[in-house]
């Protein structure tokens, strides 16, 4: 069975009818010679009272349009507002502000594109036995402060990240094996030279574990290495930073 056609749709209704019916039958009455004053005259007034309702209208359109469009750029700065402090929340660690695992990784990747990168990585020395003896509130405590002491440690081109409950990363874009030796032992210095505020009498510290990988390397590789060396760091007796293997090599690239 043929479908049967749609009906046209139908026209769009003139917003301006009664104002163009009356500057029509203006026109006219201009256009004819010999009238009545009068019949001038209402024709004007006609279109006056026409030409004053448009203007009326006109005004609260655009009054109703700046409001809306203040209501929309307020919305707008709203939406960028929550975007942004949803991508913060999506990278970053949320009781330390630090940068979380996805986007260490996430940035070491980018780093390894345009450079050699090094590697920090540590985990603060017995810290069960903190949660254990002081509670969990002053667990959240020492890992507060022994970023904070990082930051204050590490130089401006650091990223810091927090990557699992008690252990971090630090990446050094650009930096040579040595110098990340270096800067590592200061951060080590750092969070075991003084005692923590919310831990009177207990002394905190924290292995490290080194490496470097050439440009264009795998980050993945690089924090193997790295997370041995720590290990070994543990094994070692804590408190101290330890060279990945293969160290060497990557610092000659």
């Amino acid at each position: 069975m043929p479908l049967k056609p749609e009906p046209p749709a139908a026209p769009a209704p003139d917003l301006f009818e009664l104002e163009a019916c009356a500057l029509e039958r203006a026109l006219l009455v201009r256009d004819q010679h010999g009238l009545p004053a009068a019949q001038y005259r209402d024709a004007l007034a006609e279109l006056a009272v026409h030409f004053e309702r448009l203007m009326r209208d006109s005004r609260r359109l655009i009054r109703r349009s700046d409001r809306e469009e203040r209501e929309l750029n307020i919305l707008n700065t709203e939406l960028h507002r929550l975007a942004a402090q949803l991508e913060y929340k999506a990278k970053h660690d949320s009781l330390t502000g630090a940068l979380n695992r996805g986007a260490i990784f996430e940035r070491a990747g980018l780093h390894l594109e345009r450079a050699p990168l090094a590697l920090v990585v540590l985990d603060i020395d017995f810290f069960k036995s903190i949660n254990d003896n002081h509670g969990h509130p002053a667990g959240d405590a020492v890992i507060c402060e022994v970023v904070n002491r990082l930051r204050g440690a590490a130089p401006a081109l650091a990223e810091i990240g927090r990557v699992g409950g008690e252990e971090f990363s630090i990446l050094l874009p650009d930096t040579d094996f040595d110098t990340a030796l270096q800067l590592a032992e200061g951060m080590r210095q750092a969070i075991a030279g003084r005692c923590f505020d919310c831990l009177p009498g207990r002394t905190v510290t924290a292995s490290f574990g080194v490496s470097r990988t050439a440009q264009h390397g795998d980050f993945g590789d690089a924090y193997a290495r790295a997370d041995e060396a720590l290990f070994e760091a543990k094994r070692g007796g804590r408190n101290q930073v330890r060279a990945g293997v293969a160290a060497s090599a990557c610092s000659s690239s």
